[in-house]
């Protein structure tokens, strides 16, 4: 018989597998899409639209699926959903129309509903010192879009794009064979007649600092999806490469993103949700700050008829460097904002993380077809990074004023020096 510390491991092993290839398949149009919109002659906007929709599915279902992760648990969960994605991945290679990949893309989207179940389903396994780890070691399982950025671009160089939805979803299948034969029944799950209604799972979301957070998380998270699809893209736009190594490039930002999001477990363990949350806002702003800068010409007027002209433009290998800081960030943060969750829902982490998740997800569905509007509208490629420089203040400025201040404004309040007796009424 299996111990309980075997269990634990096998449940966070398999399960961050699972993750990692439902995420693949979640984030698998932001490369698919770039061959389709040349043979469908899609313009930016609808790329963006194409690529953004199963996010959006995604994201919508993670609410219920996190109420249906406390009630019924993970394990079920999660290998129904998996049956249900299956058949959309392997539909997606018929499709001929435009309006037929976005009616097939929102059921694929469904992959994405899967972390509100994995992530609830890991923190009930383990002890609460060490759930922002194991969660953290979970949520690495972003990296599935790196996956998709290695593996896609290939297939579709060397067979087509059509094929990507078929090895796709034969991995499903077998991912969903593995993941029912060694997972186990979570510890804590409790008996149907004894889990809290819906109704009542739903009382938590009055609490205005879920709101919060989930605006953190549209940051973090929003972000890494919205732009790990539009990143290929871009850097085909912006620097003129072709698919394989825009999509290799791209994985510089898409793959640490991912995996790092263990060691922001570890160190929101260390040092607290908030200070690590902060540090990531503070050093993704900063990046985005240089990387809005458009390619420029200047000309300086001198003494009669001098001037001196010289050109200013971001560099590949500078440009990559930024957007690689920003994914540290972005995948620390990540695990630093379900620190919060874990320390102060611990009840209904399914229902709260749904919650959160889905406006992340709904951060990253919006993206994308920002993104190409912009560039449509503009004609400016770095506009996108201004957007994204944008939502990061909104959030910086959020967590100085609710709790970077809160110290100062309690020390204020009921710290005020006391008054002797013998200096009354001098």
């Amino acid at each position: 018989m299996a111990t309980q510390r075997y269990k634990q491991y096998s449940v966070l092993s398999v399960n961050t597998f699972a993750f990692t290839m439902m995420f693949m398949v979640w984030t698998m149009f932001g490369e698919i899409g770039v061959p389709i919109q040349e043979e469908l002659g899609l313009s930016n906007t609808q790329f963006g639209i194409l690529t953004s929709l199963p996010i959006l599915t995604g994201s919508l279902v993670r609410l219920p699926l996190g109420a249906w992760t406390d009630r019924y648990g993970g394990r079920p969960v999660f290998f129904i959903l998996m049956l249900c994605v299956l058949p959309a991945v392997w539909l997606v290679q018929f499709a001929t129309e435009y309006w037929q990949l976005l009616i097939i893309g929102a059921f694929v989207g469904l992959a994405g509903g899967s972390f509100s179940v994995g992530i609830s389903y890991t923190a009930k396994w383990f002890e609460r010192d060490r759930q922002g780890f194991a969660m953290g070691i979970f949520g690495a399982g972003n990296a599935g879009a790196a996956v998709t950025k290695y593996l896609a671009p290939t297939i579709i160089v060397v067979i087509s794009w059509q094929a990507v939805a078929n090895i796709y979803a034969a991995i499903v299948a077998i991912t969903a064979i593995v993941f029912w034969f060694f997972t186990y029944t979570e510890p804590q799950l409790k008996e149907k007649s004894e889990a809290p209604s819906l109704r009542e799972q739903l009382k938590v979301l009055n609490d205005p600092k879920v709101w919060k957070y989930c605006q953190y998380y549209s940051v973090v998270f929003g972000g890494y999806v919205g732009v790990s699809l539009y990143l290929t893209r871009y850097y085909m736009l912006e620097y003129g490469v072709g698919i394989q190594l825009a999509a290799l490039i791209a994985t510089i930002f898409v793959l640490p993103s991912g995996v790092i999001r263990a060691f922001g477990g570890y160190l929101s363990d260390k040092w607290g949700a908030h200070t690590v949350t902060w540090v990531c806002m503070w050093a993704s702003l900063i990046s985005f700050f240089f990387m809005s800068y458009p390619a420029t010409d200047y000309t300086i007027h001198g003494v009669g008829d001098r001037t001196i002209e010289f050109h200013f433009a971001m560099p590949v290998w500078l440009f990559t460097t930024l957007l690689f800081i920003v994914g540290i960030a972005w995948g620390i943060g990540k695990a630093s904002v379900f620190k919060y969750l874990s320390d102060e829902y611990d009840k209904n982490l399914g229902l709260v993380s749904g919650m959160v998740g889905l406006f992340g997800g709904l951060g990253g569905f919006l993206l994308p077809p920002m993104f190409g509007a912009l560039i449509d509208f503009t004609g400016v490629t770095t506009s996108i990074w201004m957007l994204c420089f944008g939502f990061t203040l909104v959030s910086v400025i959020w967590m100085w004023w609710t709790e970077r201040r809160q110290p100062i404004l309690t020390r204020d309040r009921y710290h005020q020096p006391t008054v002797r007796e013998g200096e009354q009424g001098a």
